[in-house]
């Protein structure tokens, strides 16, 4: 039995002209260079154990902007509770 790899370079087809939801997410999260800093790493090594460097820079990158909107969120609520 072959071990198939996983090929880690985007690929657009005709067909397939919307952006992923995925990829509008990390765009939008501004996180997206840290995104592709993951995959080239991975398309070069193949191992993601060599690019932890990487998806730790990923990893905190996301989870600052998650603690942002949280931020954003409970700010918006608080406003609106203070107007009622």
């Amino acid at each position: 039995m072959s071990a198939q790899g996983h090929t880690w370079s985007r690929q657009m087809k005709k067909e397939d002209e919307e952006e992923d939801p995925l990829d509008q997410l990390i765009s939008r999260s501004g996180c997206a260079a840290s995104h592709y800093a993951v995959q080239e790493c991975m398309a070069q090594h193949q191992d993601w154990r060599q690019c932890q460097p990487q998806v730790q820079a990923f990893r905190d990158c996301m989870s600052e902007q998650q603690a942002r909107r949280r931020e954003e969120l409970q700010r918006r609520k608080e406003q609106s509770s203070a107007h009622s």
